[in-house]
């Protein structure tokens, strides 16, 4: 089977549901509006499904420009895209060790969100200045290791309320084999969700993606995966429910555990995304190995 783009997901609120894509645009930040907005506790605190499962029951989206939030038992609301000030005031955020900007979305959104998690709680969009770039260190890496096909790879990668990178990519394949041995132990097949990826790719072989130093695309677009994905224990909170259990965790720790985690999926960034650039379900993919 010949490479390709199997799906597209953003995730506009960072720990809440996904949106998927038959075509996506696309920037160095990431996916369009990809962890664009963050929840914070009552101390600013950045909040996830790892301690508030029931944020995965949030399913963002968006009309006439707006963002718009539903989930049960609540009224859809609206958070209007535009904003009073063309400056608005910076709200310091900590995502991990990373510290970044963002501006605060109002009490109306807030008291909703509240409301449904059982929390205090406040929602900020990233701030026009923030200047957060994913790691340095693990991007030079890359292009020291790939110095041949790096020379035009740009080293800061701008980005949002992600993790560590922008863009997260999954084999299908790898699902696949996980699949395969949750079966074998009578145990039910998990979706895709439960990783929460940008890109999906399929024909690849199970974990194949552990030796390949990037992939690909028409237009010029260059992803270099910079870093194996270590685990948290998200994947094992179905999306549909919010309710949590102990697998798939257990079985891919057992075949997947190394020292840097349980590990599932890539992080990666891109070069040449210009002004445009699209991904597409179905578009070819040319993987590119690790020598």
């Amino acid at each position: 089977m010949t490479a390709s783009i199997l799906s597209l997901h953003s995730y506009p609120v960072k720990s809440c549901a996904g949106i998927d894509h038959a075509q996506a645009s696309i920037s160095q930040s990431g996916l369009l509006l990809d962890r664009q907005w963050v929840i914070v506790d009552g101390k600013g605190l950045f909040m996830t499904q790892r301690q508030y499962a029931r944020m995965a029951l949030i399913q963002p989206g968006f009309q006439a420009g707006d963002l718009t939030l539903h989930a049960p038992g609540m009224p859809v609301i609206t958070v209007p895209w535009l904003i009073e000030t063309s400056e608005p005031a910076q709200v310091p955020v900590r995502i991990w060790r990373s510290d970044t900007l963002g501006f605060d979305e109002g009490d109306e959104v807030a008291a909703w969100l509240s409301a449904f998690l059982g929390v205090t709680c406040r929602l900020l969009r990233v701030h026009p200045e923030a200047e957060r770039i994913a790691s340095p260190q693990h991007v030079q890496d890359w292009r020291l290791k790939h110095y041949d096909t790096a020379a035009d790879f740009p080293v800061k990668h701008r980005f949002g309320f992600a993790d560590g990178f922008p863009f997260l990519v999954a084999n299908q394949g790898s699902l696949d084999e996980l699949n395969r041995r949750l079966h074998a132990k009578g145990q039910q097949a998990v979706p895709m969700n439960r990783f929460r990826p940008n890109i999906v790719v399929q024909g690849l072989d199970p974990y194949e993606e552990d030796y390949l130093s990037g992939m690909r695309l028409g237009g010029g677009m260059h992803f270099a995966f910079v870093k194996r994905c270590a685990r948290c224990p998200i994947p094992n909170i179905d999306q549909a429910t919010a309710l949590s259990a102990s697998e798939p965790g257990l079985t891919l720790a057992e075949h997947r555990l190394f020292p840097e985690g349980v590990l599932f999926g890539v992080n990666a960034v891109v070069a040449g995304a210009g002004l445009g650039a699209t991904l597409r379900v179905g578009e070819r993919i040319e993987p590119e190995f690790d020598v």
